[in-house]
């Protein structure tokens, strides 16, 4: 993505909580006390553009699912600053937090929750019914977005006949039917083929290429790096390195 498609002319090392969709400064997590303490993020910073399809990399237990968990407001920081589209998750309530992630996150992690006495077109429906759209739209919604990920012919297939790779589709089509201002995604190509892991990305990057949402991919799926603007690399609980992506 070139420079002038950010909404600000400033180094992104140099962001306000304006200009970045996602602004961390100095997370801590820890679990446990005592003996069995576990730090699991060590001091984070890091700062997403508006625009951008970030790529959160590193090996397996370096913090990365905690991260992305506190950003989308799933999890509690122990110590640190979070903002979110410019609202400050930390000093949120329950309720307002519960609210927000609503209204403007979506999210698809390891496991795809889907429910088992729903079709994949309902399920993919379930956040713009929450949102108090007439069933028959929403499903309809849901339904053009399964078919743009390859799911057409199986929209009233309840999950327990779908694959892995199938459900995982319908979890990621419900995480962007209603078009959320931050999507996380946690591993959304790790059940797919090759052929089906770019179709998502590609629709995955639609959302991120806009001047008002962000986008960020935790993966160790190397194959999808070339979609990213920006490539994050964790180690041990911190952020190591931020580089451009290939492109």
């Amino acid at each position: 993505m070139a420079a002038t498609d950010l909404p600000s002319p400033q180094p992104r090392d140099a962001l306000t909580t304006a200009d970045a969709a996602v602004h961390v400064r100095g997370v801590t997590k820890e679990f446990g006390t005592g003996g069995s303490l576990t730090r699991a993020l060590r001091g984070v910073d890091l700062d997403v553009p508006y625009g951008e399809l970030l790529i959160l990399a590193g090996p397996s237990g370096c913090g990365k699912t905690t991260l992305v968990s506190i950003v989308a407001g799933t999890l509690e920081p122990s110590a640190g600053e979070v903002m979110v589209l410019g609202k400050d998750l930390v000093a949120m309530s329950n309720g307002r937090k519960v609210k927000f992630r609503r209204e403007n996150v979506g999210f698809v992690f390891q496991s795809y929750n889907l429910l088992p006495s729903l079709t994949a077109a309902e399920n993919a429906a379930v956040p713009l019914l929450i949102a108090g759209w007439h069933r028959s739209r929403a499903v309809e919604a849901a339904s053009e977005v399964l078919d743009k990920l390859g799911l057409g012919d199986r929209l009233a297939n309840l999950p327990s006949v779908l694959s892995g790779g199938q459900q995982q589709r319908v979890a990621i089509a419900r995480a962007i039917v209603h078009e959320p201002r931050l999507l996380v995604c946690d591993e959304p190509t790790s059940a797919l083929d090759a052929e089906n892991g770019r179709i998502t990305m590609e629709l995955i990057s639609k959302i991120a290429v806009q001047p008002d949402r962000a986008v960020i991919v935790v993966t160790h799926d190397s194959r999808v790096y070339s979609f990213a603007d920006r490539i994050a690399n964790m180690e041990d609980g911190r952020i190591e390195s931020v580089q451009a992506g290939p492109n």
